[in-house]
């Protein structure tokens, strides 16, 4: 297997950099855009669609929808099998909106609005320490900003209960730890 890993590793790049010129599917209209323009803010070079991180997105999402009623659980470092987590990932997770009676309805989310989500996560990220306020998170802030990342993938899924998980996964990943993402 230790011989085959750098010609697998070599695949994978291929059919991700084959689909970076790939556009953002009508779904997803606006989050390059946001990535993007977070990105700017940090001269950061802009992310590219990729079909094949979408496609790897919406497994992991289909994944939680069937299997955790979207429960927002990253995908496993280690011993993941075939959900092992090879790329960076960003996940977002709402409730349905509840109304008397029991009625639950999707709440409607805008891919603009996740990637906001996220990137206000920046008030917590200290740069001279390189990490996040004491019981605050900013990893989404930093993967998104990460200065190796060239291209990414989105997908959501809806459960049952009309809640909702979303995924963005990058290439490459990043949040390596001692490293500054910018």
């Amino acid at each position: 297997m230790k011989r085959n890993l750098p010609i697998l590793v070599f695949i994978v790049l291929l059919l991700i950099n084959a689909s970076s010129f790939a556009s953002e599917p009508a779904q997803f209209s606006g989050i390059i855009s946001s990535h993007n323009q977070l990105r700017a803010q940090y001269q950061q070079q802009p992310l590219s669609w990729s079909n094949t991180l979408a496609n790897y997105a919406q497994q992991w999402v289909n994944h939680l929808a069937k299997t955790q009623n979207c429960e927002m659980i990253h995908r496993p470092n280690q011993n993941g099998g075939q959900f092992q987590q090879i790329h960076g990932e960003n996940l977002f997770w709402a409730s349905p909106e509840e109304f008397s009676g029991g009625i639950k309805k999707m709440q409607t989310f805008q891919p603009t609005e996740v990637v906001k989500v996220w990137a206000e996560e920046a008030i917590f990220y200290d740069y001279q320490s390189n990490k996040c306020q004491l019981g605050q998170d900013c990893g989404h802030f930093t993967q998104m900003i990460w200065h190796e990342s060239q291209l990414v993938g989105c997908a959501k899924a809806i459960c049952p209960d009309k809640s909702q998980i979303w995924a963005c996964n990058y290439h490459p990943r990043g949040n390596y730890i001692g490293e500054w993402p910018y």
